[in-house]
């Protein structure tokens, strides 16, 4: 089985967090799915700055990434997914969507409202309970 390591920004404006809907995609179980945005760790990356160059490629931002929140492993059924979320604090609510189709601000309560992409379930459910 193929195992893909991702890093994940979960980025705070005030009391909203971002939440970034994916494009279609072959894979049913993540087209149009919402999530957390980041990407795959390049070779001789550091977790933070490939989360860093993800936001720079997928936002156009670079915004303070603090410490890790958690880390989910999720098996999909054709991969298995190891995501790294970091938190991280925004000065404003600018970005521009290079790869998503959509967005929303959200606040922690609201989150559940959204269709999210199965391995980033564990984050949102996490984000809730620490309120």
């Amino acid at each position: 089985m193929k195992k893909v390591e991702v890093v994940a920004a979960i980025l705070i404006h005030e009391n909203d967090i971002l939440c970034a809907q994916r494009a279609e995609s072959k894979l049913d179980y993540i087209s149009k799915k919402f999530e957390f945005p980041g990407g795959k760790i390049e070779e001789g990356e550091t977790k933070k700055e490939a989360l860093r160059r993800e936001l720079i490629e997928e936002l156009n931002i670079s915004p303070a990434i603090n410490e890790l929140y958690m880390t989910v492993v999720h098996q999909y059924k054709d991969f298995e997914l190891t995501m790294h979320s970091f938190l991280c604090q925004m000065d404003n609510k600018d970005v521009t969507l290079n790869e998503h189709i959509s967005s929303v601000w959200l606040k922690r309560e609201e989150l559940l409202t959204l269709d999210w992409a199965a391995a980033d379930l564990p984050i949102v459910h996490k984000l809730i309970k620490n309120e």
